[in-house]
């Protein structure tokens, strides 16, 4: 059935604004909508020769709704006697007479694998409860508030008795109290857009505006982030904006041609990922990917997206040697059209929802990353410490004996910790593929392993930058992540991990409550090195201080050898009170230091005129919170 003449005066904006790549809501214009009498279904496919949308409401045929192109490349039909979750795909014939059955770029729903429909569905009628959560954000800005990631896959962190998956609310009912109680203030949930492969992880996506079936409905994860908030959680959601699969169904030549991916061979194609890669050059397309980030936001309530792959977005020559890449206009292998659709990107959601979270998942060394775009920036405010990971792993596995030659690997990161506003990652990508989980990259003996994990974590949690830690590791999994089995939960049962995983709980709620640890995350102002280049001891010290002076120093030493009498320079005289220390018997050490309160002494050390003692236990990690004395002119 064609347009009538008000709904063709009335696309006339949205159809505008999606060819000049500036439509951030194009979802509300294309895909499926209900109607009074049925439903309006709309789908861009410009080099199309005709277009038809069929499913259930028709036994499937291809001829019973053809639809009419009310705009160049846009093509809209009416359908009647539709109810939800009736399936549906467009069939799409190119120019050659060539039919191919498409599902349904922005569909809402979608079957679960292995089928491949898109499913009619409506997203109103949720009632949420998050307003005081969002109030309560809002206070505060995103860089002087504690952010510290739980990272998990939505169908391994825990499985049903039978080892099918949780839904999304079963999951919402265990994870809120989980994070709750270990201290965590958000979860990132690797992709939940759908996808055909669970072997994917999410990774080449399908749906662009479809959470995976695999797990429930779309107010089945309305639910899920209802209930997170209401626990006082943010969600994250990991977005991939860089490339899809190659899956006949999909985005891939959707009309016969290369529609949403570019036509150059020399750009199209990630061929370590057998996937292709958005054409963002195409301000339709441009409108797609922005309309999809903004409809997480604004129906799903979300926090934050991580946006992965960007470093894969921004050079041409990504995975790609001499003589299969273009240049860029000026000769070089940036992609210019990619840097510009990030900017507009991050324009947009920020312009929408000021208090987002937008992190990059950026390796390169690619500057002003996490700036805004009116200093030049790419807009991101935040990305991933790719290099403070390398590091901090390729450190870890070194024995104790070797580490002294490498003291670099723990004190180089604060040469460039504030030239960004960074994550520091510990996620999935560094337990899989034969890497092995965390603990078993610790050296030495069993006990050494998880006294390693302690030192590690609280190494990690008082350097500068906001945390993320992928499931499992809290409480020391042995093997690698397996997308197919739930946790091993049954490891609590035995003291090493029920410990580290105590510890790492108690390490959680003392950073989310300890304004030293994350006030001040982004300048030189929020930390001093006390102790950085004893190689010898392999011992690490700092002081992080927030905006009103209250500091917490931070003691690590990285030997499984107990080093008595260790004395450490300060400026001020004062007292240093143990807040934590994960040689604590209760944390599974061997408490070999019990003292809880420490005074300062007139000693030089380390060019300062005060210093103070303690034992530091053999892998371990001690913070301290720091009161100085009272100078004569003050009361």
């Amino acid at each position: 059935m064609p347009l009538n003449n008000n709904r063709k005066n009335s696309a006339e904006l949205p159809v505008y604004l999606f060819k000049q790549g500036r439509n951030s809501e194009s979802y509300e214009f294309f895909g499926s909508h209900a109607t009074p009498d049925g439903a309006v279904f709309r789908v861009w496919a410009p080099n199309a020769k005709s277009v038809s949308v069929t499913g259930d409401f028709c036994g499937w045929s291809e001829e019973a709704h053809p639809m009419h192109e009310i705009a160049d490349g846009i093509w809209e039909t009416e359908v009647s006697a539709i109810k939800r979750y009736d399936t549906y795909k467009y069939c799409i014939e190119d120019k050659k007479g060539v039919r191919r059955m498409k599902a349904d770029p922005y569909a809402f729903h979608a079957e679960t694998r292995p089928g491949t429909a898109s499913k009619f569905y409506e997203l109103d009628g949720f009632n949420w409860t998050d307003k005081s959560y969002f109030s309560r954000r809002s206070r505060r800005t995103v860089y002087e508030s504690p952010v510290n990631i739980y990272e998990i896959h939505a169908g391994s962190w825990r499985t049903n008795e039978d080892g099918s998956f949780l839904s999304y609310r079963l999951l919402a009912d265990e994870l809120a109290p989980y994070l709750t109680e270990m201290g965590y203030t958000h979860v990132e949930l690797m992709p939940i857009t759908e996808h055909p492969f669970d072997g994917s992880w999410g990774y080449q996506t399908t749906g662009y505006f479809a959470v995976t079936s695999r797990y429930g409905t779309p107010h089945d994860f309305m639910y899920f982030v209802n209930k997170l908030h209401e626990n006082g959680i943010g969600v994250i959601l990991d977005w991939v904006p860089a490339h899809f699969p190659k899956d006949a169904f999909g985005l891939y030549e959707f009309d016969g041609e290369c529609q949403y991916e570019y036509s150059d061979p020399l750009k199209r194609e990630h061929a370590d990922w057998g996937t292709r890669v958005f054409d963002y050059g195409k301000n339709e397309v441009v409108s797609f990917l922005i309309s999809s980030a903004s409809f997480f936001f604004k129906k799903y309530h979300i926090d934050g997206l991580r946006v992965d792959a960007v470093a894969s977005m921004l050079y041409l020559d990504y995975g790609k040697r001499d003589g299969e890449w273009r240049p860029n206009i000026y000769g070089g292998r940036e992609n210019l059209e990619a840097v510009a659709f990030i900017r507009h990107l991050n324009e947009c959601i920020f312009r929408d929802h000021p208090y987002a979270l937008m992190i990059a998942e950026e390796s390169t060394a690619w500057p002003l990353v996490s700036r805004p775009v009116s200093d030049g920036g790419l807009g991101f405010n935040f990305k991933w410490n790719m290099g403070w990971m390398n590091d901090i792993l390729r450190y870890t596995s070194l024995d104790g004996l070797s580490r002294k030659y490498n003291h670099d690997l723990i004190t180089f990161s604060l040469f460039y910790a504030f030239s960004e506003n960074f994550i520091l990652p510990i996620s999935h990508d560094e337990v899989v593929h034969g890497k092995c989980s965390l603990i078993n990259k610790m050296p030495g003996t069993y006990e050494e392993k998880f006294a390693g994990m302690k030192v590690f974590l609280g190494y990690m949690y008082s350097h500068p930058g906001k945390k993320l830690l992928f499931m499992g590791q809290e409480f020391g999994q042995f093997i690698e992540w397996q997308e197919k089995k739930q946790l091993d939960w049954f490891l609590l049962d035995y003291d090493s991990h029920r410990t580290l995983h105590d510890f790492t709980g108690a390490l959680n709620r003392l950073y989310k409550n300890s304004a030293p640890l994350w006030e001040i995350d982004y300048s030189w102002e929020g930390f001093e090195w006390l102790v950085s280049d004893d190689c010898d001891n392999s011992v690490a010290a700092f002081m992080r201080t927030d905006k009103k002076g209250n500091s917490i120093a931070a003691v690590c030493n990285f030997t499984p050898v107990t080093r008595k009498n260790y004395r450490i320079g300060i400026d001020r005289a004062g007292t240093l009170t143990v807040i934590l220390n994960s040689d604590d018997a209760a944390f599974g050490g061997k408490g070999e230091f019990a003292k809880k309160r420490i005074l300062t002494k007139r000693i030089p050390m380390h060019g300062k005129e005060n210093s103070f003692e303690l034992t530091l236990p053999g892998l371990s990690c001690i913070y301290l919170k720091y009161t100085p004395a009272k100078r004569k002119d003050e009361k």
